[in-house]
């Protein structure tokens, strides 16, 4: 589900220092993203970023609060877009799904995807303390509340069941990603989410 560019930034002028924190967490998001958080050191993060230790520090207390940011910075992408598309259908939750499982599968289906960051972290870091994995945690039970939404608006029988259903189905594809053909990704989604939804009317209560 990232939006990561496959590349680092490498800038040479100091900046203000909003322009380095921003140029800090754009190179460390692009490293952890293309080579898992715990591969990327501090020392490689400043070199591309072109900015002194001391810098990365006055802005980051530690490795970890530049993870949680990176991860942060992925929640914004994401829910900014999923808020766009929402606006678009907000009478219709067929139509809303089908679009939302549209871009999703659209950022799954890219040649330089390396699945959902925060499904990345949560997997390299099992300590549910972490300061990255909660936020990791925390963006999963935001896909599950949103869905719920979508669900209850459907009008189903069960809609938690539903969400959690089309949570799984989402979750599926940012892992699936590599053994999915080019383009296969989104009528697979949509033509599931719909199997769901027919099979969650037609349940009893």
């Amino acid at each position: 589900m990232s939006n990561q560019a496959d590349r680092t930034q490498t800038p040479n002028m100091p900046g203000s220092p909003v322009e380095v924190r921003d140029r800090v967490l754009a190179t460390a998001s692009a490293l952890f993203y293309r080579h898992g958080v715990r591969a990327v050191g501090v020392d490689l993060i400043v070199e591309k970023a072109a900015v002194a230790k001391t810098s990365l520090y006055r802005h980051f207390r530690t490795k970890d609060d530049l993870i949680a940011a990176f991860l942060q910075r992925e929640d914004e992408d994401f829910w900014g877009r999923w808020d766009e598309v929402a606006q678009h259908h907000r009478v219709d939750s067929v139509a809303e799904l089908d679009a939302h499982l549209a871009w999703i599968g659209e950022r799954v289906g890219r040649p330089h995807y390396r699945g959902c960051p925060q499904l990345n972290v949560a997997a390299e870091f099992p300590d549910a303390d972490h300061p990255a994995r909660q936020v990791a945690m925390a963006h999963k039970r935001e896909l599950r509340r949103r869905l719920l939404g979508i669900a209850e608006r459907l009008q189903v029988q069960r809609p938690d069941e539903l969400a959690g259903q089309l949570s799984l189905l989402i979750n599926g594809a940012f892992v699936s990603s590599q053994v999915l053909s080019s383009g296969e990704a989104i009528p697979l989604l949509q033509a599931s989410a719909r199997a769901l939804i027919s099979a969650a009317r037609r349940a009893g209560p």
